[in-house]
């Protein structure tokens, strides 16, 4: 599954590993762009925040953890686990992205929640959205995901979503683990996305 297939990200067109590996190695991968930084950001240890972005107080920076260009992140917002934020991102209040991706003019501006996500450009998450990261409900925790055509066993316990660039996520939706999203989704407010049939929750 190439992650290119998703989003047109710079970061990522050349990328081999799945969505679920990179999540899983985000704070070894943030940790080792932050080296390759120029000096248009401040880096502080393994935290690295462009000059252009806007910290509110408040708001909790986990390392490895790297803020673009034009960044905004209000109070009380919680990054953790690895997070890679691209150019003019908006994270709002109360909203935990925990180590996930994300491209550029993506809003997540209300009491989101993203785990062990990968999400495109220009995406919108409304009000109260969330990206489950973990099967609590299944006796077996892999995550397994659709991609259209086929299913993936992916061999990881912690995977949210690929979100395609330019997708759109209702308020109060929520995106079950494994969720693949093509370019230019739309999903309804108060929508359950599960792709995975009942038959394979084993």
């Amino acid at each position: 599954m190439k992650i290119s297939t998703y989003t047109s990200s710079p970061k990522f067109q050349t990328e081999s590993l799945a969505p679920w590996e990179i999540c899983a190695k985000a704070a070894e991968i943030i940790a080792s762009w932050i080296k390759d930084l120029s000096d248009d950001y401040a880096i502080n240890g393994d935290i690295a925040i462009h000059k252009t972005a806007i910290i509110e107080t408040g708001a909790v920076l986990k390392g490895p953890c790297i803020i673009g260009e034009n960044c905004f992140i209000a109070s009380y917002a919680y990054l953790r686990g690895g997070v890679w934020l691209d150019k003019d991102v908006g994270i709002g209040p109360s909203t935990e992205i925990k180590s996930s991706f994300i491209g550029a003019n993506t809003k997540a501006a209300h009491f989101n929640f993203v785990g062990d996500s990968i999400i495109g450009e220009n995406v919108n998450l409304e009000a109260g959205a969330i990206i489950a990261n973990y099967r609590n409900e299944w006796d077996k925790k892999e995550i397994i995901c659709f991609d259209g055509k086929e299913y993936v066993r992916t061999a990881h316990t912690k995977f949210g979503a690929m979100v395609g660039d330019s997708s759109r996520i209702g308020a109060n939706a929520v995106l079950a683990p494994g969720t693949i999203l093509q370019r230019k989704s739309i999903v309804k407010r108060l929508e359950l996305v599960d792709q995975i049939p009942e038959k394979m929750r084993i």
